[in-house]
């Protein structure tokens, strides 16, 4: 019982970070755009697409119908987006004027994230 309301409150947590994240990637595009990797083109579009799937997603994962899709597009998407968070590590932060420690930090994370996916995709 208690896992069960822990995996469902963190279901919310997580479609309510994504939803937040995905909007803020229209109204501060200018700050993601930082960490696209320059061999990547059209950044700025790179960053407006995540936005949208970090949203569209967020809401699936607040519906049980659509949660596994949410979970499994999620990982889908940290992966892509996983270029960025080593271009940032690589640069020491300098790519997002944050620091070091931040920047490396943000890599294990994308795997606790890409977890945290995962257990929401899996049939409850």
């Amino acid at each position: 019982m208690i896992k069960n309301n822990f995996k469902a409150l963190s279901r919310y947590v997580m479609a309510i970070f994504y939803i937040l994240v995905g909007i803020s990637h229209f109204i501060f595009p200018s700050w993601f755009v930082q960490i696209v990797p320059p061999a990547l083109d059209y950044p700025l579009l790179l960053v407006l697409i995540s936005g949208f799937f970090e949203i569209l997603l967020g809401f699936f994962l607040l519906f049980k119908k659509t949660k596994k899709i949410a979970g499994w597009g999620l990982i889908c998407l940290l992966i892509a987006v996983f270029p960025a968070n080593i271009y940032l590590a690589m640069t020491n932060g300098e790519a997002m004027n944050t620091t070091p420690l931040i920047a490396w930090l943000r890599l294990p994370f994308q795997f606790v994230f890409i977890y945290l996916a995962y257990w929401h995709s899996l049939e409850q």
